[in-house]
């Protein structure tokens, strides 16, 4: 299939003020000029020649609609596609009447591979050699994606396409997540015409801290509620909307959920599904899955499962406990596969339902990275207790055993079941040196444009290549200027080729990869790496330049079960040459393994918007204010001053609250009377109330927190004034160190998402009754032990959070 002309000619006709014969756009350029018309000497409109029509841009005669569907966390060998345990009906549709990839490859995490998705450029030549949390001032990690590299839903928006992304962003720098901006890395200034998801790397699920476009939006009071449903919901409605106005007019969605990664939430009867089903543990698990990968021709005949990590019990020696709660945890996680899937079916549904699907493009890719070993050996019902360094026992997890994947849960599996995700390889998510962290299936769907159906294809790609593939089939060229900006080239390769030739041969011939030190080259079937850090592993395991490097050949050896490295050390020392060259090229040196000192955002250069600050006063409206732009309170004594208007009737609700249910506080009302609740994980909540109501009209309420010091995660007095008269006082017995939640903020005057006490006695969210004319938190001075502590905690837990997303 050829593209069309670079100079596409526009649907344009001037009438007197008609282009010369033949003139045509320069779709290199965007946006397209528009013609300049000399300016009229009639002055009477009714003899004046006809006007020219309106200038407008259409996409080339033909181009296909697309559609992207980006899973998240989910391995090689999960889906039931690629012969895993997770029945996942609608891929396994589009697979079986189009092309199933099984060399197809991501960064190994979950930024990286969205930005080199959405670019067709490697990850770090956006800036994103990891996510934004851990941003530097070096190129290549700054966070901010540079003008010269335009987003792919830049160009087609440019290029006559309706563009809409739904889902999970995380491709905007924390520090920008806030009404100060700069808004130019948002979804909707980065070419789409709607965004309906959220901006971090997480959200739960039952009730996500949720953008439309760039306003939040506040949940509807559904019980049955979950976010999977809503962004169906809204790309259905969408593309009927698109295609009711302007039907000729091709569309863009990029359909990234945030399923499957953690928390693991899901209605129950999706979870009884699968009960039973993972009884005989991930040891066996990865013997069946790579058997139905060799019967579907997934994976070649006679491959070997690679070894596992040594970290990874076998299961066999679990105990009878551990058993129960493992197999339940991945119960969880199939269940949240199988309902993530069946709900991308409803929008596929729809596209055919416009009749649509025959010239839609779909890339349906089953992972932005490998399955996720980051819940640990154990799993855990609460991803932040790991964050602050507070440990769940498997009698912890245990007792919330029937809970789990339920809204009073935010809980993730144990690593064993992500190693076996990543069936036959033997690494995860983050270790970009393994295909286990960066192999995934994919699948493309389109009628129009591919004659075969039920077919596999081995060419060797990776994730830049799906944006130069799209501006193939149609027709677009790759622009030169964007904006004014003289842009980057692509560096993807086009997979078109593939699509009605098997036996193609593969044209993307050589790819770096590299996560935090951890790095690999791949090159005409010669796969070289080192892992330089395990997921579960706090620090490096060497210095960089003492790296142990293995060396495959991945022609021969599909799982990377052979290490050649010692019989062909002239081939290893080449391949370390060309990974040095190709990260001089791509803007990835030098190599940061940082781990503490990286997530000091003075230290390496990031921006923070509460760098020095000692006290912030907010006011009634301000929501969904992240960690990462709101005052930080732990492990130090703070005051909370709220000035408050209160009705002759009196007030309840909310007068500022951080976070929710698995980790908060909040300052409120309760029939009157001025109350603090601390949330501790979820696990333990200090309340202290005032006996008495305040009074109506103006009013002063203050809270005091007197840290105990000596440490970290201490306890503390909290007492509560009014008008500067002590009415109530209490022990906060425990408090989180570093972190209360990575995806719900703070609000003032309500409290979003979920609640953090179930004691409000009122309907959520729980809004103030009176009138807030501000509030202010002013810190107290830190003492040198907590601060030593935690500038180490601070930065060690920011490590695991980051590389969790």
């Amino acid at each position: 299939m050829k593209p069309a002309p670079i100079f596409a000619t526009l649907s344009l006709s001037l009438g007197a003020f008609a282009l010369p014969a033949g003139a045509a756009a320069d779709r290199t350029t965007l946006p397209v000029h528009e013609p300049q018309y000399p300016h009229s000497s009639v002055m009477d409109v009714r003899k004046a020649p006809p006007a020219p029509p309106r200038f407008d841009v259409k996409a080339p005669a033909g181009a296909p609609n697309v559609l992207i569907v980006l899973i998240d966390d989910m391995g090689f060998g999960q889906s039931s596609s690629f012969g895993g345990p997770i029945h996942m009906p609608t891929v396994d549709r589009l697979g079986n009447a189009g092309l199933r990839y099984n060399q197809f490859h991501t960064t190994a995490l979950c930024s990286p591979t969205r930005s080199a998705l959405l670019t067709g450029r490697n990850h770090h030549m956006n800036n994103f050699g990891s996510i934004a949390e851990t941003a530097t001032a070096y190129p290549g990690n700054t966070g901010q994606r540079p003008g010269n590299v335009a987003p792919l839903a830049t160009i087609l928006r440019y290029n006559g396409y309706a563009t809409a992304a739904f889902g999970k962003s995380h491709e905007t720098a924390a520090w920008e997540v806030s009404p100060s901006g700069p808004t130019d890395r948002w979804p909707t200034r980065s070419g789409f015409d709607k965004f309906y998801g959220f901006m971090g790397g997480e959200a739960n699920q039952w009730a996500p801290a949720i953008y439309d476009g760039m306003t939040r939006v506040e949940l509807p009071t559904d019980p049955n509620y979950h976010l999977m449903t809503d962004l169906t919901n809204q790309a259905v409605r969408w593309v009927r909307s698109v295609k009711s106005l302007t039907p000729d007019k091709p569309f863009f969605i990029y359909f990234a959920p945030g399923a499957t990664h953690a928390p693991h939430h899901v209605p129950k009867e999706w979870i009884a599904k699968y009960k039973g089903q993972f009884d005989q543990g991930w040891d066996k698990l990865r013997e069946e899955t790579l058997a139905r990968q060799i019967k579907l021709g997934v994976v070649p005949a006679g491959t070997k499962l690679a070894p596992k990590p040594e970290a990874i019990k076998d299961w066999d020696k679990l105990s009878a406990d551990e058993k129960k709660l493992f197999a339940r945890q991945m119960e969880v996680l199939a269940g949240y596969g199988e309902y993530a899937d069946t709900e991308i079916g409803r929008l596929v549904d729809a596209i055919a339902d416009l009749g649509q699907l025959d010239n839609t493009l779909v890339f349906y890719i089953v992972g932005d990275n490998g399955a996720s070993a980051e819940g640990g050996m154990t799993g855990v019902f609460n991803e932040n207790s790991y964050f602050n360094g507070v440990g769940e026992t498997l009698a912890d997890v245990m007792k919330h055993y029937d809970d789990l994947g339920g809204p009073n849960t935010y809980g993730h599996c144990a690593a064993g079941w992500a190693v076996a995700g990543d069936t036959p390889f033997t690494w995860t998510k983050q270790v970009c040196s393994s295909y286990g962290g960066t192999r995934n299936g994919m699948v493309i769907h389109w009628p129009k444009g591919v004659t075969a159906s039920g077919e596999i294809r081995s060419q060797w790609h990776h994730v830049i290549d799906v944006a130069p593939t799209i501006l193939e089939a149609a027709g677009l060229p790759e622009p030169k200027l964007v904006d004014g900006v003289l842009q980057a080239p692509i560096e993807g390769v086009s997979m078109l080729y593939s699509f009605n030739d098997a036996k193609a041969k593969d044209k993307h011939l050589t790819q770096y990869f590299e996560i935090f030190g951890n790095r690999a080259i791949y090159s005409d079937g010669w796969l070289a790496g080192t892992v330089h850090r395990a997921p579960w592993e706090s620090k490096p395991r060497t210095a960089l330049e003492s790296d142990i490097w293995e060396l495959y050949d991945t022609r021969a050896d599909f799982s990377l079960a052979s290490d050649l490295a010692k019989q062909n050390p002239g081939k290893l020392k080449e391949m370390q040459e060309l990974f040095l060259k190709e990260a001089e090229k791509f803007n990835v040196l030098p190599i940061d393994d940082r781990t503490l000192e990286r997530f000091n955002a003075a230290l390496v250069g990031r921006p923070d918007l509460m760098a020095g600050r000692t006290s912030l006063t907010v006011y009634e409206g301000m929501t969904g204010m992240s960690e990462n732009v709101f005052i930080n309170t732990k492990n130090r004594s703070h005051t909370i001053t709220a000035e408050v208007e209160i009705p002759a009737d009196g007030a309840n609700g909310v007068i500022l609250a951080q976070a929710g249910r698995f980790g908060g506080w909040s300052l409120y009302l309760k029939a009157g009377k001025p109350t603090y609740t601390y949330n501790f994980l979820g696990m333990q909540r200090f309340t202290i109330a005032a006996k008495e109501a305040v009074p109506a009209g103006k009013v002063t309420i203050r809270y005091v927190f007197a840290y105990d010091g000596g440490g970290l995660a201490k306890g503390g007095l909290g007492t509560i004034f009014v008008n500067d008269n002590k009415v109530a006082e209490g022990r906060i017995e425990r408090t989180q160190p570093m972190v209360f939640s990575g995806d719900e903020g703070a609000d003032v005057g309500e409290d979003g998402e979920t609640p953090v006490t179930e004691d409000y006695g009122i309907p959520a969210p729980c809004k103030f009754t009176g009138k807030i004319g501000k509030v202010t938190i002013d810190l107290k001075e830190m003492k040198a032990p907590e601060k030593d502590q935690e500038n180490k905690l601070r930065e060690e837990t920011r490590r695991k959070k980051a590389l969790s997303d």
